[in-house]
């Protein structure tokens, strides 16, 4: 959930200097219509440690005017909050009609920090964030404006930035009695995290994740997000409800290095060697039909999600898989648009149909993402629909797992001149010639906002539970036995409890092409 906060992303001195007075302009007449609409806006500011949230919050109350702002800090409870009931201090905090309040943590910060110190257990904290959702949507529909940041950053930013703040006598890091837990769990708090934002993160109040490694980014990026949550609605007119489109995604800044995405940061040179591939394909197809076997033994069913650009190689490393494993323990699932009967039902009700029992595999070409891809781009779903269906879908997998299934997602991908390529060798061929219609030649016209969609449904997807793998498909060969490679670590892990590496970017070998004369030590090296 987290990889697209830990990109790089970065905008210059001078492109800050250029934009920030416009965007403070807007910010005061923005704010300026609220109070005369009375809309009521409440700005929650949270994540991880050291990610500079007083730093954002100081810079608002520097754009904003302040006569109209109150922030907000729910550090230790007085002892007339602790007589009553908890969130009690958080009315008292609540904006009256026209006015902004910007809390530090919110009603999120308790919750996070006792899951954190484990004072309450999962499920424990689940039944909280449902009151938090309950209120929410109650403080949304009486016509309060919610925006949610999140500031996240790496591990080895957040060490140098607690470096930084060790320094600093004025720093809240410096005065914190036990911070050396934040610096060395950073994992255990992101997991933490992640649950809570899966859980959270509704069409009507969707949580932004801001990259804070560089200021200026962090900075600008939340008052353009701010400013376009504030102008969306005042063209509303009206308080949101379950049916109507939120923003989602976070409004950035201008500039090549502000608006990188996760699929740029795939090395699409990366190939493996011919010799080094036929042995391996065929050491790890044995491998596969082994663990097929024992899975139905166990009776653990799979899942396998393939999703990839117009010609990203899905069918072919469905085949290397399918070739693998005896007929009668998979099916193949090709998602095509629904027919009438499915679109009677919730869009999900094809799929759950298709779940395989203990012990069997599914293989989607194509599956659910179909609603945050090309429903979304296409103009088939509505705003509203597209927008809550990540909440949906990520409950959908929670439920998979938690029942047993193992589940897999991969999104093989390739470059631009790649595809075209491919599509006119698909029209040269006659036996290839079926694979190429008029709509993939739409869509690749569509190749920016299909990666954009690309990259949020990556963002709001890849979870604890159902992380993404994300293949780099230039190269045939490669890219198999990373699809591959990954689908044995898993199986074995479930099967056998051996370790896995994290869901979603498993090792695979990722090194440049090498010479012929290197490709055993290259072998032996993977």
């Amino acid at each position: 959930m987290f990889e697209a906060t830990k990109v790089g992303r970065s905008v210059s001195k001078q492109d800050f200097k250029e934009q920030q007075a416009q965007l403070r302009t807007d910010l005061l007449a923005a704010q300026r219509e609220l109070k005369a609409a009375r809309v009521p806006v409440v700005v929650l500011i949270s994540g991880i440690e050291a990610a500079g949230k007083g730093e954002v919050v100081n810079r608002l109350n520097e754009w904003l005017d302040t006569r109209g702002v109150q922030t907000f800090a729910f550090w230790d409870e007085s002892d007339e909050e602790r007589e009553r009931p908890r969130y009690w201090r958080f009315w008292r905090a609540l904006p009256a009609r026209g006015e902004m309040a910007i809390l530090f943590g919110g009603w999120y910060q308790t919750p996070i920090e006792h899951r954190f110190r484990d004072h309450c257990s999962d499920a424990e904290l689940d039944a909280e964030l449902n009151r938090i959702v309950d209120f929410e949507r109650m403080l949304i529909q009486d016509g309060t404006l919610i925006v949610k940041f999140w500031f996240h950053m790496s591990e080895s930013d957040q060490k140098a930035r607690l470096k930084e703040l060790s320094r600093d006598d004025k720093s809240r890091w410096k005065m914190l009695p036990d911070k050396s837990k934040f610096s060395e769990q950073y994992a255990a708090f992101e997991q933490v995290a992640e649950r809570v934002i899966m859980h959270t993160d509704r069409g009507i109040s969707p949580w932004y994740l801001i990259e804070a490694g560089n200021r200026r980014y962090r900075d600008l990026t939340v008052g353009k997000t701010l400013l376009h949550a504030m102008r969306s609605r005042l063209a509303a007119n009206t308080p949101p409800d379950e049916q109507t489109p939120s923003i989602g995604s976070p409004e950035l800044p201008v500039g090549e290095q502000a608006r990188i995405t996760l699929l740029d940061q795939l090395d699409l040179a990366l190939a493996l060697e011919r010799d080094a591939y036929k042995d391996e394909l065929k050491a790890l197809q044995n491998r596969i039909n082994e663990l097929a076997w024992r899975a139905y033994t166990q009776k653990r069913s799979t899942v396998l999600v393939f999703e990839g650009v117009d010609a990203g190689g899905k069918g072919g490393a469905i085949r290397r898989i399918t070739n693998a494993i005896d007929a009668r323990l998979y099916r193949a699932i090709p998602v095509a648009a629904p027919n009438d009967e499915e679109k009677a039902h919730h869009y999900l009700w094809r799929f759950w149909r298709q779940i395989p029992r203990a012990g069997y595999i599914s293989l989607y070409d194509r599956s659910w993402y179909g609603r945050v891809l090309v429903e979304r781009v296409e103009g088939f779903a509505s705003d509203a629909e597209w927008r809550r269906a990540y909440s949906e879908i990520n409950r959908f997998e929670e439920q998979l797992v938690d029942s047993g299934v193992i589940l897999l997602k991969f999104w093989l991908h390739i470059s631009q001149d790649e595809q075209l390529k491919r599509f006119k060798d698909r029209e040269n061929v006659p036996y290839k010639r079926y694979k190429i219609t008029d709509e993939d030649w739409r869509n690749r016209e569509k190749w920016p906002q299909y990666k954009e969609a690309i990259n949020e449904m990556v963002v709001r997807t890849s979870t604890r539970h159902a992380g993404w793998t994300l293949v780099e498909g230039n190269d045939k060969p490669y890219a198999r036995i990373k699809v591959l490679r990954t689908i044995c670590a898993a199986l074995t892990e479930a099967l056998e409890g051996e370790q896995r590496p994290p869901a979603g970017y498993l090792p695979c070998g990722e090194r440049r092409p090498q010479p012929a004369k290197r490709a055993a030590t290259d072998k032996k090296d993977k």
